[in-house]
């Protein structure tokens, strides 16, 4: 049940079918020079509608904006404070919780560091301040990492590389345009730079000749699967 689209009867009778709900979360954030900036909001978004086909699930709006920090001087990047961030979550988590809302997943198709450690510093607030909530938040890396070895080519594959270029080959093949060099970033150990682009050109942390639209089907299903095993963990998880 996709939240916009539904009306106030039907929120209401799927109250009475779920409790869990998966809020998205994105950035718009380069992916090289191949994948649109929506790339990690589309592919999460994507992912949580079809997870809502195949078992019974509200499906908030999701949160275009993120914490991009390693990508924050790139062309296209529009990135957002951690405060702002957190503070965006726990008002929308707390207002769900209001309207009878009791699980709540909160998945990132962006995975920087700072970003998601800014949403799980959301999480434990909200699980201190609302007593009957269930709170789980992670990344699509997450999934990805829990995908059996052998379908991802690349080893450290996280941005723009092979599978979020197969994934964009399967979602939308019209926004893909070609390929972009195989990369990886080097940015120096425990120190802070200002000059980002130097250490990382082209946005690309993996390799995008290696996808497939037939690899991106793969992907999305086990990503499913996954996502799906976690919701009902957190469904039937004891307080």
């Amino acid at each position: 049940m996709l939240i916009e689209e539904i009306t106030m009867p039907a929120f209401i009778q799927g109250l009475s079918i779920t409790r869990t709900v998966i809020v998205p979360f994105g950035s718009v954030e380069e992916h090289g020079a191949h994948l649109p900036l929506g790339t990690d909001t589309i592919h999460v978004y994507e992912l949580a509608k079809e997870a809502s086909r195949r078992q019974a699930l509200f499906v908030a709006p999701p949160v275009w904006y993120g914490l991009c920090r390693s990508t924050s001087e790139h062309p296209g990047t529009i990135t957002i404070s951690g405060a702002s961030l957190k503070a965006m979550a726990i008002d929308i988590v707390t207002s769900l919780y209001r309207r009878g809302l009791r699980n709540f997943v909160l998945i990132s198709g962006h995975a920087g560091g700072t970003h998601m450690a800014a949403l799980v510093d959301a999480g434990e607030e909200l699980l201190k301040g609302l007593d009957e909530a269930r709170i789980a938040v992670l990344s699509v890396l997450d999934l990805a990492a829990r995908i059996a070895d052998g379908l991802i080519e690349t080893k450290g594959d996280s941005h723009a590389g092979e599978v979020e270029t197969s994934l964009m080959q399967l979602m939308r093949p019209e926004q893909v345009t070609g390929t972009s060099p195989e990369e990886y970033p080097a940015f120096p150990q425990a120190i802070l730079v200002r000059n980002k682009l130097s250490f990382w050109p082209g946005g690309v942390w993996g390799d995008p000749s290696k996808a497939s639209v037939q690899k991106g089907g793969l992907i999305l299903e086990k990503e499913i699967e996954v996502l799906l095993d976690l919701i009902n963990k957190l469904t039937s998880l004891e307080d």
